[in-house]
């Protein structure tokens, strides 16, 4: 008897911590500004890449120019090897079309890291510093602390700085 009541309360302590509750509202403001990280990261890297395109560009035009026998200096991992404008050349066009397409996929994916962080934000209410402040700027300062204490419908709103 004593083996079935501890089997039985191990998993109705699993299925209420796991389906009722939810998680904490520190728990959904960590996830949400980790969310937000990834995105700004995934922003920045693509504004990288995009300086690398235009860096590109410039070398590029200006070997077009060049007579191809020409010898340049490319720096490949650390080491400057010495080439031909020739040999570069076709480098630095593949290298800028594979930055392209890494642009292109690193922008896909912060698109659809935003559709997630938008579905996340209206599942837990979440609200940002600021926003909405055209809404409420006539009601009294009362007002948030009723909707975070529940007095809105939902009652699991969170306020995100």
């Amino acid at each position: 008897m004593a083996a079935n009541s501890s089997s039985t309360g191990g998993k109705s302590s699993n299925s209420a911590g796991g389906k009722q509750s939810g998680p904490s509202a520190e728990q959904v403001v960590a996830t949400f500004q980790r969310m937000r990280q990834e995105q700004r990261s995934m922003a920045s890297k693509s504004a990288e890449l995009e300086m690398d395109i235009n860096e590109h560009s410039l070398v590029i035009d200006t070997l077009k120019d060049v007579d191809p026998s020409r010898k340049c200096f490319r720096l490949v991992g650390g080491v400057l090897v010495e080439r031909t404008v020739k040999e570069v050349l076709p480098a630095l066009e593949n290298n800028k079309e594979q930055i392209s397409k890494i642009i292109e996929t690193i922008n896909t994916q912060m698109q659809a890291k935003g559709r997630e962080l938008t579905e996340y934000r209206e599942r837990y209410n979440i609200r940002l510093v600021g926003e909405g402040e055209g809404e409420t700027q006539g009601q009294s300062a009362a007002s948030p602390r009723d909707s975070e204490g529940g007095g809105s419908k939902s009652g699991a709103g969170v306020l995100v700085s």
